[in-house]
């Protein structure tokens, strides 16, 4: 039998119509729950940090979920195999096709979805404040107003399948032992792009903004985000972290990093990692330390592009680097 996603964070595996609407309450909203014959087979698998919750959830069964508005959160709905048919107050219809298409839940309309018995999704939960707070960030301006995302949400563009392709890493690193539900600073990261890819996959009334091209500032004014850079490599730090440091946009923060210094934050950050990466790998035993391990703890998530990229910095395996222990 096929392992559910999140297979290492049940939350309910049940047939009863009343416990499984209790248990996505629970974790997600209220809603109405119905199912033909009120008959189903539920499985709910979830996991949660102060920044979204992430869940699988099938019900193996023809049913439909009628949610009011939550006011504080967004949802967002991808359909990994099967399809469902949404609604909202608005007007608003949709249909979600396994990897093909999603909806994005507003914090201000009332949504109803039917699934399909086959249907099954990955869903996110993120905080209003948190994704408008990330929004204002890249936008380098407060965001006073909900983000009023298109209900249907396209992941056959470069930006959706790329979303859709991060939720589905996220997922299958939380469910590996020792993988990202272990290591915050490489959760947190992917989390980030995460909420930067639906910005940039969901159309809304800020797109146009966030795709418009920023002017650079001054030289003097990304010293105090190198500083930053350098003392704090080990912390989950991201685009919108520094670009309050060094008080301008994500855009700004990029356009000035690329014509400075010709290259990006995230890739300047790289290199000090990588630094630290060597260090820590030529001072560990190679008995016991995995050079995987280490590059996680360093935010590096891919393992094949980290190798590759320790070698053009140093022109040796990371493996190479970590057995000079013994014979250096």
């Amino acid at each position: 039998m096929r392992q559910h996603a999140l297979a290492r964070f049940p939350i309910l595996g049940t047939r009863s119509l009343e416990e499984a609407r209790d248990a996505v309450t629970r974790v997600y909203l209220e809603h109405e729950l119905t199912s033909a014959n009120d008959r189903l087979q539920m499985t709910l698998n979830a996991v949660s940090d102060s920044v979204m919750t992430l869940g699988y959830l099938t019900y193996q069964s023809e049913t439909t979920l009628v949610m009011p508005p939550t006011e504080d959160c967004y949802h967002v709905n991808l359909t990994t195999v099967g399809t469902t048919d949404a609604d909202r107050s608005d007007g608003g219809r949709a249909t979600t096709r396994a990897g093909l298409s999603g909806v994005v839940l507003s914090p201000q309309q009332r949504n109803t979805v039917h699934w399909t018995p086959d249907a099954e999704q990955l869903i996110l939960k993120l905080s209003r404040r948190r994704l408008e707070d990330h929004l204002a960030d890249l936008l380098g301006r407060a965001v006073a107003e909900v983000v009023d995302f298109d209900f249907s949400l396209d992941l056959t563009t470069p930006a959706g399948r790329s979303l859709f392709n991060a939720v589905e890493f996220l997922a299958a690193e939380l469910d590996r032992p020792n993988g990202l539900a272990e290591m915050p600073m490489a959760r947190e990261q992917l989390e980030a792009f995460v909420m930067t890819q639906l910005l940039h996959a969901g159309r809304h009334q800020f797109s146009d903004d966030l795709v418009a091209p920023a002017e650079p500032v001054r030289r003097s004014r990304l010293a105090p985000v190198l500083e930053y850079l350098e003392n704090n490599a080990d912390e989950p730090l991201t685009p919108q972290e520094l670009a309050r440091v060094g008080c301008m946009s994500v855009r700004t923060l990029h356009a000035t990093f690329q014509q400075v210094l010709g290259e990006s934050p995230m890739s300047y950050l790289r290199r000090i990692r990588l630094d630290h990466v060597r260090g820590e790998l030529l001072r560990s035993d190679p008995a016991t330390v995995r050079v995987t391990d280490v590059a996680m703890r360093w935010g590096f998530l891919h393992q094949s592009r980290f190798a590759q990229q320790y070698r053009e910095r140093f022109g040796e395996r990371p493996r190479d680097t970590l057995r000079l222990r013994n014979t250096g």
